[in-house]
């Protein structure tokens, strides 16, 4: 019988990696973990899973090195095993807009024609920060800001956000970001916001590729 080479054998392990990542929800999963460290039971309401259905994809990804875990108590809590996994579901992400139609046309029904602003950098956001020239908002859910956030942003959940406009100076932009690159809700603020009259874009991405690039961020709420 043979055995296999030593390339043959990480290929297997590489595939294995890949078979974690096939699933819809684990994607899903994978980006509540981007914005912190969560228990079983709220990333299970976050995505709409059952307990139990949200336990045995995490396990999945678990084994496969994609998240850790630690239990507290009763409870399970995972987080992301390392930035790695953020530059693997770009990678992914990027693939599949170059390549798949589907994809594509996606990205240009929703997303393009959502906002078709060119969304604004990382790093010339950062320096309109520190000249106090814009106003950073935040439009993730209450908990997902107290994870973390960027300094001095201001957190209106894009739900709030009509009851709100009042909080916002109609004479600075806003740069709105979210979960990252294909999260909807900066989209719809920006969009929402610019029917209101105000200046805005959102951000190229979102918290968890500020923080990968050695951005500031700082959690709690104020």
């Amino acid at each position: 019988m043979s055995s296999q080479t030593p390339k043959q054998a990480l290929f297997a392990e590489f595939a294995a990696v890949a078979r974690a990542l096939g699933h819809a929800h684990r994607l899903e999963l994978l980006e509540q973990l981007a914005q912190g460290e969560r228990s079983v039971e709220v990333l299970a309401q976050k995505s709409g899973l059952s307990i139990a259905n949200a336990s045995q994809h995490l396990q999945h990804m678990r084994r496969a090195g994609l998240v850790t875990s630690k239990r507290d108590g009763k409870f399970v809590y995972y987080r992301l095993a390392d930035d790695a996994v953020l530059d693997l579901l770009a990678a992914l992400g990027r693939l599949a807009e170059r390549n798949v139609a589907e994809v594509e046309r996606i990205m240009r029904r929703y997303f393009n024609d959502r906002d078709g602003l060119e969304p604004v950098p990382r790093e010339e956001l950062l320096e309109r920060m520190r000249a106090r020239s814009v106003t950073v908002l935040d439009v993730r859910p209450e908990d997902e800001f107290a994870l973390g956030h960027l300094p001095n942003a201001l957190n209106i959940p894009l739900k709030a956000m009509e009851a709100r406009l009042n909080e916002l100076d109609p004479s600075r932009e806003v740069v709105a970001y979210c979960r990252g690159r294909f999260c909807v809700l900066s989209f719809e603020a920006a969009a929402l916001l610019r029917s209101r009259g105000f200046k805005a874009r959102c951000l190229e991405d979102g918290l968890p590729e500020w923080r990968a690039a050695g951005l500031p961020v700082v959690a709690g709420v104020s």
